[in-house]
C-alpha cells in the first residue's frame, strides 16, 4: 500500500478541488476518483476515506495554521491546488501519528510539482509547511514516535534501525 499512497494523495487533492468548486458532498466529490484497483485494496480505501474526512472535518483549524504562516497572503489569494496540498499535508502532520512529518512535507512538495499551479508552487508549499512544522515542533504540538518519527519531546529524530520508508 505504501507505493499507492502518492496516488491516493493525488486523488484526495482532486476530491478537495471538486469540493471547492462544486456544491457537493464529500462522497460525490470522491467516488468518481476511485479506480477498481483502489476499491479492491481495503487499506488504501481506509487511508483515502480517513484522510479526506479528517481534512474536511478539521478544515478550519488546518486553515488557521496555514493563514498564520502565509503572512501577507489572504487564504483566498492562494491557488486552490496549493491550498489543498497544504491542507492535506497539515492533516497528516496534525492527525496521523504513523506518518512522519518529513514524509508529509516531501509528498506535498512532489504533488505540488506535478499539479503546479505556478512555477513556484513546490517552493511555496515547502516554505509554508517548513514554517508551520518548525512552529509546531518548537511549541511541542507534534507528538509522534517510532521509526523516522519525532520522539515524545518533539526535539530529535529517532532511528531504530532499518531503512527509512520514504514513501509512506
Amino acid at each position: 500500500m505504501k507505493a499507492r499512497r502518492r496516488l491516493i494523495r493525488e486523488k484526495i487533492i482532486q476530491a478537495l478541488y471538486t469540493l471547492d468548486l462544486r456544491d457537493t458532498d464529500i462522497g460525490t466529490a470522491a467516488d468518481w476518483l476511485i479506480t477498481p484497483e483502489l476499491a479492491k485494496d481495503q487499506n488504501a480505501m481506509k487511508f483515502f476515506k480517513q484522510l479526506l474526512q479528517v481534512i474536511v472535518e478539521n478544515r478550519e483549524e488546518i486553515d488557521s495554521y496555514i493563514s498564520k504562516h502565509t503572512f501577507n497572503w489572504d487564504m483566498s489569494r492562494i491557488a486552490i491546488i496549493d491550498k489543498n496540498i497544504l491542507r492535506m499535508a497539515m492533516a497528516e502532520i496534525l492527525y496521523f501519528e504513523d506518518i512522519p512529518p518529513k514524509v508529509s512535507i516531501n509528498e506535498a512538495i512532489e504533488i505540488a510539482k506535478k499539479f503546479n499551479s505556478t512555477e513556484k508552487s513546490s517552493k511555496f508549499v515547502n516554505g509554508i509547511l517548513d514554517a508551520i512544522f518548525n512552529d509546531l515542533s518548537t511549541t511541542g504540538k507534534i507528538k509522534k514516535c517510532g521509526r523516522g518519527l519525532i520522539n515524545q519531546s518533539g526535539q530529535q529524530q529517532q532511528h531504530t534501525g532499518g531503512k527509512p520508508d520514504s514513501n509512506s
